[in-house]
């Protein structure tokens, strides 16, 4: 099948963003701008530009559902029931905005970001599947189901594409057994039990069924399968059963809640079943009808992985101070030290914040033996500020550093960075004048002993190398 299109703006729909943000787990990048996926019997590829969403379909030899050339495009109509295209986007982000001064804040950077209409029993088990998981396990889970239980579609760039299994596909007695060969756990009780509960206790189409009904009641039914908790159960009904209100609250919303809508405090401390009915019922009054597609806006941008990608370019003065010695020969052929200080300003420099490079993250918030729990990748963590460095600038080496150490003055040759250079600058010219106030009284006071002072003249006492000038004047008083 050739590319066909559909007029989109990205406004509406951003691929990057809907594919990624933990909806669907099944959904590979095949290329650097194409996504593919098995939908309905058939591979089906998507790119997007500015304007128009683009698509072409690879149907299996054997497929019933075959396009013929001259029969009704039943792939743009799947693409539009699978990705909502029938909600005005854009106008419910207006009314979010209107609400809500935060959401306003953050919607400009995310803006495309809609619910996906996915097949319920698919999104069922994959969300069974993201119990105490994280995005690279979901992902091999999925695709594990579909390798050992799906049926084969077909190729692709080399890569071969099965369609998720039936219920069926996972009722005998031996599937259980299978699953946790295959690494699924504990998780594969609760996806045979429930697929056993689907076929043998409710009628064909029963769960596709509860787009009909109210969002309370359908949420209750999903309660009785196993291995379906709050959370669970909210992201099927707004994922996949039409229930546009259900907000699925985990750590990462939890956390949003706390952060920017005063929640945390009082009988709301900890996140309990009760703290999760009140977060679900306070974003329903704020955003209306629609809470769960706002919410997903939000949690999208707390995730790491969709971090604001930025280059941030700071500019500071980096101050010099240079101790250099002066050798000068007095009366008499002996050797005079000098300590001269010098100061060098105006030096500019830049430090860059990188870009952080995307990463998929997934909903579940727990951590998992096999890697970072979701939003805390690991590898996510690039574009710190670097650390500052000192720049260490003498005249003469070590020899040059021996000789200013001898004058009881450390050889402080470092370029300061950023706010903290006037400071350090300041500190560094106290400390020199404090040490030629100290030289100056210690040859004050041997003068007035009838001593001779060999340190004025540039000398210093036996064993007094390398010795502080606080240490000198201890020594010299208690001669």
């Amino acid at each position: 099948m050739e590319w066909q299109k559909l007029p989109i703006l990205s406004s509406e729909l951003c691929l990057a963003s809907v594919l990624r943000c933990g909806q669907s787990f099944r959904w590979k990048s095949s290329k650097s701008d194409e996504w593919s996926c098995v939908l309905r019997g058939r591979i089906l590829t998507l790119r997007q530009d500015p304007t128009h969403l683009y698509y072409r379909a690879i149907f299996p030899s054997s497929s019933p559902i075959k396009q013929e050339p001259d029969a009704p495009d039943s792939t743009a109509e799947l693409i539009r029931d699978y990705f909502n295209l029938s909600v005005d986007l854009t106008g419910l982000y207006e009314k979010w905005s209107s609400r809500d001064s935060h959401f306003k804040k953050t919607a400009p950077k995310f803006t495309g970001i809609r619910m996906l209409r996915q097949d319920p029993w698919e999104n069922l088990i994959s969300f069974i599947c993201s119990s105490n998981n994280n995005i690279i396990r979901i992902s091999q889970m999925v695709e594990n189901l579909c390798i050992n239980f799906g049926s084969k579609i077909g190729h692709l760039n080399g890569v071969t594409y099965y369609d998720f299994p039936v219920p069926s596909a996972l009722t005998p007695v031996d599937v259980e057994g299978k699953l946790r060969t295959l690494g699924f756990g504990y998780r594969a009780k609760y996806i045979h039990q429930t697929a056993r509960m689907i076929v043998n206790d409710h009628p064909v189409g029963w769960l596709r069924g509860l787009r009909d009904i109210e969002y309370r009641d359908a949420h209750e039914a999903l309660l009785q399968l196993q291995g379906v908790g709050p959370k669970v159960a909210d992201c099927v009904c707004l994922m996949s059963l039409d229930k546009a209100e259900a907000v699925p609250v985990d750590t990462h919303v939890w956390q949003i809640a706390m952060r920017d809508y005063k929640f945390g405090k009082g009988k709301h401390k900890s996140l309990t079943k009760a703290t999760y009915v009140a977060i679900g019922d306070h974003f329903r009054e704020l955003w209306g009808n629609e809470a769960g597609w706002a919410q997903t806006v939000l949690f999208t941008a707390d995730l790491k992985a969709f971090a604001e990608k930025k280059v941030k370019v700071e500019k500071f003065a980096i101050t010099t101070t240079t101790v250099t010695i002066k050798k000068e020969t007095g009366e008499g052929g002996e050797k005079k030290l000098e300590g001269v200080i010098k100061h060098d300003t105006g030096v500019t420099t830049a430090r860059v914040k990188r870009e952080r490079k995307p990463k998929v993250e997934t909903r579940d918030e727990s951590e998992d033996e096999d890697g970072e729990s979701v939003g805390e990748d690991a590898n996510t963590k690039v574009g710190r500020r670097e650390k500052s460095k000192r720049k260490v600038k003498t005249e003469g080496g070590e020899e040059k550093c021996g000789e200013i150490r001898e004058l009881g003055v450390e050889p402080i040759t470092a370029a300061k960075k950023g706010r903290r250079g006037q400071e350090v600058g300041k500190k560094m010219r106290t400390r020199v004048k404090l040490e030629d106030d100290a030289k100056e009284i210690l040859v004050k006071e041997e003068k007035a002993s009838g001593r001779t002072s060999k340190f004025g003249d540039g000398d210093i006492g036996l064993g007094e190398a390398g010795m502080t000038m606080a240490d000198r004047i201890k020594r010299r008083r208690r001669q």
